[in-house]
């Protein structure tokens, strides 16, 4: 273990350097003086010219300096998805526009498009245009996909499609907190929208009238090629069957025209509506064509075409789709090669990855639809003279900030299983949740599975406020992600809960878990959220079910994302799962809770004078469960099999073997704990756990790695867990228990077998 805190040591020393050097990542909040652009959607009916040339003068800035950015990466031989970033700009900049960082706020599912999100907020002012020139890509101010900064999204990009549903979450959070007026954009693109989790949040965002629009940039390329000759569907079909109000208009180009969608968007938005804004583009109508000479004259670039057609040997008056929302927009040649491509015209090249390589900055920079006409200009100009926008950036808070804390009177009418009796720890969790609800239910969010009659969230969610309970059905990979929004609706006090089996969250919904990789805070460090994962039916634990909702590998998954988590919860008994609700609620942070399903004892003092935890008792981390005079030998359980290290020091006890239990009731553990158990049992620990402790194969994982890591070899250990899952009895959980091993018996030979 010395190891392990020397690698951890030098590697803080390594994150402070980092952070150090970092513009925007600070722990205090950051206050911006930007360009007052604002427009309240919800009264302002139509955009002046000048608000309409400014807007336009700013696309153009931000293509600059997108253009500019990729110029710098070139020169060290990478690229970047500038064609998406370029495509990405006017419509972000509409929705900067209408963000007031409270009510409204905006996220993007396309997230490698991100040059043209640091593009936009350095042309605002939110970031300095050279950090973005110089520092995209290359720094961890402006990383190469969508992350938080000031005047930016909280929610982080990552997997395509993830955002749809986080999004929703988001708004649906906004819209309990903040009511009237409260509204998300999400930008997305051709290839996240048929995601699982994606269709999932459309369908979630429908379900629950989340105050929330998708803006679509229908480019028709993707990564390897055309929409067309990657997937040819119809997003409207899809998208409007699952219950989204699908607002057409021609293009996402047109200023005056796109605010106009989103004033129609918001007033839907406030019924409850969902919508998506699609750009269906420009194509042949009847005596109506629009050909390629259509296509240049719209755009300005006539002369431009004509040559590269002309290279081509492609008529002027092929008829043509020309896109209403266009990879590597303003950038001319690109632009024009992708409009050939979606149509199957020689020539054609997609710019998914577009880049600088070997084309000269100056030149690019000097194309037509890069220069600002005087109109803009002087709208710009206009605007800069105006007293600034004041926008303040706060962090979230901290892990571990105090959240919804139960007062006295709260604890006092809880009832809890008597000590000696048998219950499932459900029955903890189930009052736990059930007072916090009673204690805040404006602050309680409830997404649901279909489940949580068994996961027992059912009492508290009855007692919610409409707009605080979600139920998404089977859908657990949506949930998860919508509790992982709502923690981002505001940073107010709050508890956010998904449950279901855990065997669910092992096998379908661990995007939750992995959107917690990439969520980074303004102090840079990647955070789990304020969420809690209510995992149900962990370890073999799990009545006479055989494979069907088995959660072996629930402890190796906490173990993974523990730098994300404030604390992973393995509550023993029923008491001790009420406890670890009151822990979780009371404090910021991102929490998993791993609750058995079946009837445990529920533990008792050594001298039998009560339960060993009480409801009004703090959170231990460790419990010394049993104790005897002179003990060098030690049983260290997690969870579910407590009780049996109870039974066997008890057994061991009177065959003149002294032997201490103690119980983990979460992790992490406390510091420094694990090599105080290994300094004071010279001759022994003996663990035991509920799940997969790996196979010769694998080598050690579980609670039992964790401290076979800290022991190296200085004491003996013996470990009990389920080695091979393949095969076991379809009986109740003891009998499934002795199958694999885990009994007192063998607890007590294991602490004999030390040496």
């Amino acid at each position: 273990m010395k190891s392990l805190h020397a690698l951890d040591a030098v590697q803080q020393q390594r994150n402070q350097a980092l952070l150090g050097a970092a513009r925007h990542l600070k722990d205090e909040s950051i206050t911006s003086q930007v360009l007052p652009l604002q427009l309240d959607v919800a009264t302002l009916e139509q955009l002046s010219i000048e608000q309409v040339h400014a807007l336009e003068a700013l696309q153009i800035e931000a293509a600059r300096i997108a253009i500019r950015s990729l110029a710098s990466l070139a020169k060290i031989n990478e690229l970047d998805h500038l064609g998406g970033g370029l495509e990405l700009i006017p419509p972000l900049l509409m929705s900067l526009a209408v963000s007031d960082y409270e009510r409204v706020e905006y996220t993007i599912e396309h997230a490698h498009a991100s040059i043209g999100y640091f593009s936009c907020l350095a042309a605002l002012g939110f970031v300095d245009t050279q950090l973005v020139v110089d520092g995209f890509r290359r720094g961890l101010d402006i990383p190469g996909h969508v992350s938080w900064l000031p005047g930016g999204t909280q929610l982080n990009g990552g997997r395509l499609g993830v955002m749809v549903p986080v999004a929703v979450g988001q708004a649906l959070g906004k819209r309990a907190f903040y009511g009237e007026g409260s509204w998300v954009l999400t930008h997305c693109g051709d290839a996240g929208w048929i995601s699982g989790q994606a269709l999932n949040g459309f369908n979630g965002a429908s379900l629950h009238g989340a105050p929330i629009t998708f803006v679509m940039h229908r480019n028709g390329i993707q990564l390897s090629g055309s929409t067309r000759s990657i997937m040819d569907r119809d997003p409207r079909r899809i998208i409007g069957a699952l219950g989204i109000e699908i607002l057409e208009i021609p293009t996402l180009l047109d200023t005056a025209a796109l605010y106009q969608a989103y004033r129609q968007a918001f007033a839907l938005a406030q019924e409850g509506k969902p919508s998506l804004i699609y750009p269906v583009g420009w194509s042949s109508k009847g005596a109506d064509k629009i050909t390629l000479k259509t296509f240049g004259q719209r755009y300005g670039i006539l002369p431009q075409l004509e040559a590269f057609a002309g290279k081509h040997q492609v008529a002027m008056d092929q008829e043509v789709w020309v896109p209403g929302s266009l990879m590597s927009f303003r950038d001319v040649i690109p632009m024009i090669e992708c409009v050939f491509l979606v149509n199957q015209l020689p020539g054609g090249e997609g710019h998914h990855d577009g880049h600088m390589k070997g084309r000269k900055e100056e030149e690019v920079l000097a194309g037509p639809l890069l220069q600002q006409s005087p109109a803009q200009q002087q709208a710009l100009e206009a605007l800069r003279r105006q007293s600034p926008r004041i926008v303040v950036t706060q962090p979230r808070p901290a892990p571990g900030t105090p959240n919804l804390v139960l007062p006295g009177e709260a604890l006092e009418a809880v009832k809890l299983p008597a000590a000696g009796t048998k219950a499932s720890p459900r029955a903890g969790s189930e009052a736990g949740y059930e007072a916090v609800a009673k204690a805040f239910p404006q602050r309680f969010f409830v997404v649901s599975c279909d489940l949580d009659v068994s996961t027992r969230l059912a009492k508290a969610g009855v007692l919610l406020p409409k707009g605080h309970r979600f139920e998404m059905s089977i859908e657990e990979q949506a949930a998860v992600l919508m509790a992982d929004g709502l923690a981002m609706s505001t940073r107010q006090p709050q508890l956010n809960v998904v449950s279901t089996f855990a065997a669910f969250f092992e096998g379908i919904a661990r995007e939750g878990f992995e959107l917690w990789r990439y969520q980074r805070n303004l102090n840079g460090i990647n955070e789990g959220l304020n969420v809690t994962f209510h995992l149900s039916h962990v370890g073999a634990c799990t009545g006479r079910d055989h494979f069907s909702g088995w959660s072996l590998d629930w402890i190796n998954i906490g173990l993974t994302y523990l730098p994300y988590l404030r604390r992973f919860y393995a509550p023993a008994d029923a008491r001790a799962a009420f406890l670890a609700v009151r822990d979780l609620a009371a404090h910021y942070g991102g929490h998993v809770l791993a609750i058995p399903r079946d009837n445990l004892p529920v533990l008792e003092q050594q001298d039998g004078s009560g339960p060993l935890w009480e409801a009004h008792a703090a959170w231990e981390e460790t419990t010394l469960y049993r104790t005897h005079a002179g003990a060098r030998r030690a049983i260290l359980a997690l969870g579910a099999p407590a009780f049996l290290a109870g039974e066997a020091a008890a057994q061991l006890a009177g065959e003149g073997l002294p032997v201490d239990v103690y119980i983990a009731n979460s992790l992490p553990l406390p510091h420094g704990m694990l090599e105080k158990w290994i300094a004071r049992y010279d001759q022994g620990l003996v663990t035991i756990e509920d799940g997969l402790i790996g196979t010769p194969d694998s080598g050690l994982q579980g609670f039992a790695g964790l401290v076979a890591s800290a022991a190296q070899g200085g004491v003996p250990l013996a470990h009990l867990g389920i080695t091979d899952p393949r095969i076991a009895p379809a009986e109740g959980f003891p009998e499934i228990w002795d199958y694999f091993g885990l009994t007192g018996q063998a607890l007590v030979e294991a602490v004999k077998g030390l040496s």
